[in-house]
């Protein structure tokens, strides 16, 4: 069961200062805070608006916001099921060891069981060595076999209009 102390709620669109600045958090703590080019707006449309597939949690300790995850659902053609995709997770420094990680990672695996998925994952950075120890500890595997790859920016536009 969840500490008591520790609740989890689906975020709103009062929440989006909250998340960004959460964003922001992560940022700075995965040294990447330059990369960081969502605002308020971004947020606001790509978490709420008409269209918005990604969904959002924030998670509090006590009476303090203490993290966010950001999550949706992906599809598995091997196992012709979806499946959930957490793109985000973070708790702030001063809530860190209070059970808010993992309460937040078993809320979604509860999140995934309900929806029928057929498994749940997210990536790490390879020197995020508790990140890697926490989840191997809660049974968790690297999938060392995959690459993931990314176009972005200038090279996502020269490939689609045909003119890497």
């Amino acid at each position: 069961m969840t500490d008591p102390a520790i609740h989890i709620r689906p975020a709103t669109e009062e929440d989006v200062p909250l998340i960004l600045g959460f964003i922001r958090e992560l940022a700075i703590y995965e040294k990447a805070e330059s990369e960081v080019v969502a605002t308020e707006a971004h947020i606001r449309n790509s978490l709420f608006g008409a269209n918005a597939v990604p969904r959002a949690l924030i998670c509090r300790v006590g009476e303090v916001d203490a993290g966010f995850a950001v999550y949706f659902f992906n599809y598995s053609t091997w196992q012709g099921r979806r499946g959930l995709y957490l793109e985000d997770l973070y708790v702030s420094p001063a809530h860190r060891h209070a059970g808010a990680g993992k309460a937040m990672l078993r809320h979604l695996a509860r999140v995934a069981v309900a929806n029928g998925c057929g498994r749940f994952e997210w990536s790490v950075l390879d020197w995020n060595e508790p990140a890697i120890r926490f989840y191997r500890s809660i049974g968790a595997v690297p999938l060392d076999e995959w690459v993931r790859y990314r176009l972005t920016g200038d090279a996502l536009a020269q490939f689609a209009a045909g003119s890497e």
